[in-house]
């Protein structure tokens, strides 16, 4: 008879668990790169405002300023909203590692299900083993009594 691991459904649903968690912290993670991807995108837009302004006539001034402190807000704005999604990433990985772990003691408990299952199959094949030699001892034992007293 095959090894069938008692708690086998529970294993399965965890290890499902795990797999969707991961899934949630991938998507957290490229929320995090997209959001990093925008702030430099934002950064090196006010770079080149920066770098614009000073070949700019004194008139447009005015505008270049107002459009770099937009531009200030706004990277602040996005920092913001990195910082948040780092933390939602964080928490995401707090609960795959506790998934992970969840997995983890229940793959050590069905090994050891699974070496004490070897270790009582291959008693009981000892065993039986041991039952066949003790018949045939104990026929040929009763082979050769009547082969004593036929002759």
């Amino acid at each position: 008879m095959p090894f069938r691991y008692r708690l086998q459904k529970i294993l399965n649903y965890r290890e499902n668990q795990r797999e969707e968690q991961r899934m949630r912290v991938q998507k957290a993670q490229s929320a995090v790169n997209k959001a990093e991807e925008d702030i430099k995108r934002n950064n090196q837009l006010i770079l080149e405002t920066k770098n614009g302004m000073r070949t700019a006539a004194p008139e447009m001034y005015e505008f270049y300023d107002n459009y770099l402190k937009h531009l200030w807000e706004e990277a602040e704005r996005l920092e913001n909203i990195r910082i948040e999604l780092q933390k939602i990433l964080d928490e995401e990985l707090e609960k795959l590692v506790k998934c992970e772990q969840a997995v983890k003691v229940l793959e050590k408990h069905k090994d050891k299900n699974k070496e004490v299952y070897i270790q009582e199959e291959k008693a009981s094949e000892l065993k039986q083993f041991s039952e066949l030699g003790v018949t045939r001892f104990y026929r040929q034992k009763q082979e050769t009594i009547q082969q004593d007293k036929g002759e």
